[in-house]
């Protein structure tokens, strides 16, 4: 994880400086020493001050980061966050990475915390999705996991997870499960199987097939998935998605689910207002 974050902020910082920040070069001199502070202008939960301090310190190493909460706490209008000491032209040359990446992530843990204060009395777990911002994807994860919600796939690669094209190509539900099934003993690997149906019929194919390990239930009514939730009588995990949202979220819950994925958390999200200022 080291890397992929080194390798981000090296490419994200060369995609903003360039051959150098020529505003703060012509103002500045180069050795002049200064602080400037982080203030929140909502009322939020922060998250990715560790990334900050991170991207600090790899465009320079005497920058002296001082921060005074912590990622997932509450954070009202007005509240410092952080204060940063050293070269002015350094804390000038990262300052737009380090809001971009805190006021996107401020956003997605604020809406993820706001779902789970939905269920937090419930046994069921709230869990992301795919649905991030291309290249990015750990900081979105990230994000989501301080908000309090749990991660699902990291890509393409960790989980086998049979949706409705992969029924269609496969020539149905019962091929689809037999042909994960013949690659995985090919590959010599044990990972979870999770298969998605779209309506009661497609849930009794898979309950006759069986070889799964979770029933994700796509865009199902709250009547329809509590009536398949008594369906499957736990002889599954079952997860819930499709278009659920903050009003409804803990009705699916209510319905016995064990998790619940939501790709609002990621895709749709409203980035929190910060701002860095000077000392």
């Amino acid at each position: 994880m080291d890397k992929i974050i080194n390798d981000f902020i090296k490419k994200s910082l060369e995609e903003d400086i360039g051959h150098g920040d020529i505003t703060s070069q012509a103002c500045i001199s180069k050795n002049a020493i200064g602080s400037a502070k982080m203030i929140a202008k909502d009322n939020c939960i922060i998250a990715g001050i560790n990334i900050a301090k991170k991207i600090f310190n790899y465009f320079d190493k005497e920058l002296q980061f001082h921060h005074f909460t912590e990622d997932g706490k509450e954070v009202n209008i007005k509240d410092v966050i952080f204060e940063i000491t050293g070269k002015q032209q350094a804390i000038l040359a990262t300052e737009r990475l380090v809001l971009n990446c805190m006021q996107r992530m401020s956003g997605i843990a604020t809406k993820t915390r706001s779902f789970i204060n939905q269920v937090q009395d419930l046994n069921t777990v709230l869990l992301d999705t795919r649905k991030t911002c291309p290249s990015i994807r750990f900081l979105d994860k990230e994000a989501v996991r301080i908000g309090g919600a749990q991660n699902h796939r990291h890509g393409l690669y960790d989980v086998i997870m049979i949706k409705d094209n992969h029924i269609d190509f496969s020539g149905g539900i019962s091929n689809a499960i037999k042909n994960c099934h013949k690659h995985l003993k090919k590959i010599k690997k044990d990972i979870k199987i999770i298969i998605e149906v779209r309506d009661l019929d497609e849930l009794n194919q898979v309950l006759i097939s069986g070889g799964v390990d979770r029933i994700l239930l796509d865009n199902f009514s709250l009547q329809r998935t509590k009536l398949a939730v008594d369906i499957i009588n736990g002889k599954y995990e079952i997860e819930s998605s499709g278009n659920i949202n903050l009003q409804t979220v803990r009705g699916y819950a209510l319905c016995g689910v064990n998790y619940i994925s939501i790709g609002n958390l990621t895709h749709s999200i409203k980035s929190i207002d910060l701002s860095m200022r000077s000392i």
